[in-house]
């Protein structure tokens, strides 16, 4: 099953522009379709892949940056921009 994702990230840091490329970063080095942009990021492919994905970065920042916040939309299906 394909799978899209609207992810939000909001490290609670001062300095929250590094912490939040080095996220997106993370999302791309998983080899995961990602699509970063001013307000969120979207990220794309098979559920169990993008679950994994996303556990993994989101285990790494709180381990690595303490307190965030993230906020995802999961949609079922291929919504990649065309």
């Amino acid at each position: 099953m394909y799978l899209s994702v609207q992810l939000s990230y909001y490290p609670l840091a001062d300095d929250f522009k590094p912490v939040v490329k080095e996220v997106v970063k993370r999302l791309e080095a998983t080899g995961l379709e990602v699509h970063p942009n001013r307000m969120s990021t979207q990220v794309f492919g098979e559920f169990d892949v993008v679950m994994a994905g996303l556990s993994e970065v989101m285990k790494w920042s709180f381990e690595t940056h303490g307190k965030a916040v993230f906020t995802a939309n999961f949609l079922e299906g291929d919504r990649r921009p065309r």
